[in-house]
């Protein structure tokens, strides 16, 4: 090997080198300022603002800025973040109950325990921009949404999983259109009563998370049978 190719391989080399632990400090980064970001969120509420969040983590906003674009970017980030958190956590608590109503139970009061630990991440992380949601009907382009695409696969997932539930515990009518159009509508409850239940004042009126996952998985377990399953 010639000189001159020897220094150019060098180069090459030392260059990647750079560029890689450039990336992986940028991505470290990247890390941390979500988990600051999470934090502020959590203590300061969903409508927190960048110079707040940055404020709270004790860096600027410009940094922020330069990361996630603007806070729509930062929720898109976030809420990937912690919508895949909430995806492993609740499928883990449905697949590691073998009867039906225990997984659908289990599934619940995880998702519950998750949006209780923090409402307000829950609800910043959860908020969608109408033109995110409706841009395509209404003939927009279509707007690409991290968060967005994670609460699909989050919903598309745990629909799957309650399906296959639902479908043992009512094997008899497995085919029937009800059972069919069930899981996801089944979730879309789960998810407005679970979210009516945050914003609901700490009174004697309001249920418990346990009692509340009691009635949930009533609902989805029984709640198209005219009685449950022996």
């Amino acid at each position: 090997m010639s000189n001159v190719n020897k220094l150019t391989e060098d180069f090459d080399t030392a260059t990647d080198g750079r560029a890689a632990r450039w990336e992986a400090h940028r991505t470290a980064r990247n890390q941390e300022l979500l988990k600051l970001a999470r934090k502020a969120v959590h203590k300061l509420g969903p409508q927190v603002s960048m110079e707040e969040i940055a404020n709270h983590a004790k860096t600027s906003k410009p940094v922020y800025y330069r990361y996630f674009g603007d806070k729509e970017g930062l929720r898109q980030a976030l809420g990937a973040m912690v919508i895949n958190d909430f995806r492993r956590r609740v499928i883990a608590a449905g697949l590691a109950k073998d009867d039906e109503a225990s997984a659908l139970h289990a599934m619940v009061t995880a998702y519950l325990e998750l949006a209780a630990n923090s409402p307000n991440l829950y609800f910043f992380v959860t908020a969608v921009r109408p033109e995110a949601a409706f841009g395509a009907a209404a003939g927009a382009k279509a707007i690409q949404d991290e968060s967005v695409g994670a609460l699909n696969d989050f919903f598309e997932e745990v629909t799957g999983l309650i399906s296959e539930r639902i479908t043992r515990l009512y094997a008899a009518n497995a085919s029937s259109a009800a059972i069919n159009l069930w899981p996801r509508a089944a979730l879309g409850m789960v998810r407005a009563a679970g979210e009516q239940w945050l914003r609901q004042p700490d009174t004697e009126a309001k249920p418990s998370l346990e009692q509340l996952a009691n009635e949930l998985t009533s609902w989805l377990a029984y709640g198209i049978a005219a009685t449950p399953k022996a």
